[in-house]
């Protein structure tokens, strides 16, 4: 039979809908792009925030219409089936089958059993995923669920607590990455920073670090999703001088007003998160920080919002996303008293957006005659260009550099190209004969 799969929401859910690939393959069905062809549909569905579930609903919808044509099984997985199975299951009578995450265990049996057959269980495995996400880079999620209980967020009910797997398990897949030819590994978790604690006692990304960095055929590491707290001075030397991981942070710091910080239960105040900007900057060069905040947190003042967009203006992230605060039952600061406005949220949303716009150009502009290693991936729609991406450019997040006159030979290897012009987030260059 032919399969379809569409994956919603973060990386860290393509890796479950890569393993999930990889059974269906291994047990010899047909893998489609086109949903038109697919005998069987799943849906990995993302359940964060409101957007996030308004957007699986509606893709849940839009690929039950073909039901009335060639698709005999639709199948839904992830995070939305985790929290609303039963809800679901009475508003979308058409999906055949609701898996949740915490029944990945037996993910293939309650497959074989919703087609009528009769199947040995087949767990998900690492090594088997089928990498959806081209020829040159592949995520390697380094741990499951999460333990800082931010009051805003629901993914430690979602996806339980913090579980790290073993450095050996990790060095295994990536070894298995590089056989097939992938020469980017992208480590990630939902906090990458607490990797290793819960088994080895202590902070362990540094040396899980040091020892992707040993194999052959690695050519860039990134490792995003670092929480500001655990980034140990030790990390910060790793990559200072180790030359296959990426000069680049994502510190995800949500705010820098103190009494914003507290009520989230985050665990790093804004003077240790100055200080640590301060820290990364002065240690290593041409470093790349991106980050993201969030605006409207319940009790967010109009001085708290004002702290943040000075800090803004003044620290000039590389790169920063915003977001405004999306009210999730079950999480306690849904439950919080002060809830902000709508149109306050998107009021300071907007602005913070709009002055990194302007940083981000001014950012961008400072590029302009510098020479940067682009890794060569593919060609735009139209022929004209081909496109790149740096060490400050993390796939599908960050811009592009793109390049006129690249011979094809060049797809997905290592060049020296010249920055010669700037727009509003990608960069223009030529490659360095």
């Amino acid at each position: 039979m032919k399969v379809g799969f569409i994956s919603l929401g973060c990386s860290k859910n393509l890796v479950d809908t890569e393993m999930a690939i990889g059974l269906f393959k291994n047990h010899g069905y047909t893998i489609v792009n086109d949903p038109e062809k697919a005998e069987i549909l799943v849906i990995n569905t993302c359940g964060f925030i409101e957007s996030a579930k308004e957007e699986a609903i509606n893709t849940i919808l839009e690929m039950a219409e073909y039901k009335k044509k060639n698709c005999q099984y639709l199948l839904v997985m992830g995070c939305l089936v985790q929290r609303y199975k039963e809800e679901l299951e009475k508003a979308i009578p058409e999906v055949d089958l609701w898996i949740k995450y915490d029944s990945y265990a037996t993910f293939w049996q309650q497959i074989q059993n919703a087609l009528g057959k009769q199947s040995e269980n087949a767990p998900m495995n690492f090594l088997d995923r089928v990498i959806t996400t081209g020829e040159n880079y592949a995520y390697v999620r380094i741990a499951e669920g999460c333990s800082n209980f931010c009051t805003y967020c629901a993914i430690p009910k979602i996806r339980g607590k913090y579980i790290s797997r073993t450095v050996e398990d990790i060095v295994e897949e990536a070894n298995s990455l590089v056989s097939k030819g992938f020469h980017e590994i992208i480590l990630i978790a939902q906090d990458t920073t607490k990797y290793g604690i819960d088994i080895y006692g202590k902070p362990y990304l540094t040396t899980l670090l040091q020892e992707i960095s040993k194999i052959e055929g690695i050519h860039w590491i990134r490792f995003l999703y670092a929480y500001p707290e655990t980034i140990t001075d030790d990390l910060i030397q790793e990559v200072k001088k180790n030359d296959k991981i990426c000069k680049y942070f994502d510190i995800p710091i949500q705010h820098i007003s103190n009494s914003v910080l507290k009520r989230m239960n985050r665990k790093s105040d804004g003077n240790s998160i100055r200080t640590l900007i301060q820290k990364i900057r002065e240690e290593i060069p041409n470093v790349v920080i991106r980050t993201t905040v969030m605006v409207g947190f319940p009790g967010e003042t109009k001085e708290d919002f004002e702290e943040l967009y000075q800090f803004v203006k003044q620290t000039k992230f590389e790169k920063l996303g915003a977001f405004a605060f999306s009210k999730e039952e079950g999480t306690a600061a849904a439950n919080l008293k002060e809830q902000i406005h709508p149109m306050t949220k998107k009021a300071r949303y907007n602005k913070i957006m709009l002055l990194q716009q302007e940083i981000t150009k001014e950012n961008l502009k400072k590029q302009i005659g510098k020479e940067l290693e682009v890794l060569i991936e593919n060609k735009t729609f139209d022929g004209k260009y081909y496109v790149g991406r740096s060490y400050q450019d993390v796939p599908d997040i960050d811009g592009y550099i793109y390049m006129p006159m690249v011979p094809k030979t060049l797809e997905g290897q290592y060049v020296k190209v010249k920055i010669i012009d700037s727009k509003e987030y990608d960069l223009i260059g030529e490659i360095v004969k």
